[in-house]
């Protein structure tokens, strides 16, 4: 029972940074057709950046602790990813270079959802496995 909830939690977690990635993308859609002013979209997104960062970084250690060993190898290139962003500064959106970065980091948070998407039907097939192997 507990690698069920070990796999509900995980997947509610995806569900959150799922909802980051989206809320970051309709700001960026936002500021693409002209709703709001450069500014206001950097704020929104840079107020959400290190919440994503430290929910995956929680993703991948929360798999590593429950041994779930493949969800957490999945995971790991995603959170370099991350950390190397962070790393070199360029995890927050500048104001100023906002207009010539945008298809960049348009397509940047659409291959995180692709990315994000695929882990959350990988980890609804290992609950559904887990809970379906349970009943067994």
């Amino acid at each position: 029972m507990g690698d069920i909830f070990a796999w509900l939690i995980s997947f509610f977690i995806l569900i959150a940074l799922l909802v980051i990635i989206v809320y970051q993308l309709m700001c960026l859609a936002d500021l693409e057709f002209d709703y709001i002013n450069p500014y206001d979209s950097a704020s929104r997104i840079n107020r959400v950046v290190m919440p994503e960062l430290i929910t995956q970084a929680v993703l991948c250690f929360f798999y590593l602790v429950t041994g779930h060993w493949v969800m957490s190898l999945l995971c790991a290139p995603y959170l370099y990813y991350n950390v190397r962003l962070y790393q070199g500064n360029q995890h927050l959106i500048d104001v100023t270079e906002i207009f010539n970065l945008l298809n960049r980091e348009k397509k940047q948070r659409l291959f995180k959802l692709g990315y994000l998407i695929v882990l959350l039907f990988f980890s609804l097939f290992w609950m559904i496995y887990s809970a379906l192997d349970e009943e067994e």
